[in-house]
């Protein structure tokens, strides 16, 4: 019992602590306001990470393209995390830092935003989709966890959140990606 107390603990005060911190609540806002811009004038969001912030990609594309918490038309999104045939071309062709970037060149246009979830803020194929994101006009919103890693410096927008745990921060990535979608569903 013990274990499973300090983790709800801990996850208390790190929703706590993010919801305290104006930045970060400015912040978010910003990226909602990015997304629904991009959404509008008929553009889309494209998602990607690694790992568990691969899932939370898939997550939050689903919401966006079937429906979070209401009926309405489809919009567009793709989780650049989900095609096999895709991921291991690139990395044999390419290597394994450029999947997500080859997308983004082959997917993206100006006017999208790219939705690009790192834990360290340093992942070296997250990173390069970032980069061809920014080379192409397309607006860029970064999660992360505490520091922000490289990608707090190259983001339009990125939501670092002040814990070194990978969990706890994903967990805060996933109430986040959540209310990012009921905003752009509005």
């Amino acid at each position: 019992m013990e274990i499973i107390e300090k983790r709800f603990e801990e996850h208390l005060r790190l929703v706590q602590k993010v919801r305290n911190s104006k930045k970060l609540m400015k912040e978010i806002a910003l990226a909602a306001a990015m997304m629904k811009v991009a959404l509008v004038s008929g553009h889309k969001i494209m998602f990607c990470g690694n790992g568990g912030s691969a899932a939370d990609s898939q997550h939050w594309a689903a919401e966006i393209v079937g429906r979070f918490q209401k009926e309405r038309k489809g919009l567009p999104a793709i989780a650049l995390t989900v095609d096999t045939s895709i991921l291991t071309a690139i990395a044999n062709d390419y290597g394994y830092d450029r999947i997500f970037a080859r997308q983004v060149e082959a997917l993206g246009n100006t006017g999208d935003v790219l939705v690009a979830a790192s834990t360290s803020g340093n992942s070296a194929n997250v990173l390069a989709a970032i980069e061809e994101a920014k080379a192409k006009g397309i607006k860029t919103i970064g999660m992360t966890a505490a520091g922000g890693g490289k990608m707090a410096e190259v983001c339009d927008v990125c939501l670092v959140i002040p814990d070194k745990v990978t969990a706890r921060a994903q967990e805060i990535h996933g109430l986040i990606g959540h209310i990012l979608c009921e905003i752009v569903e509005e």
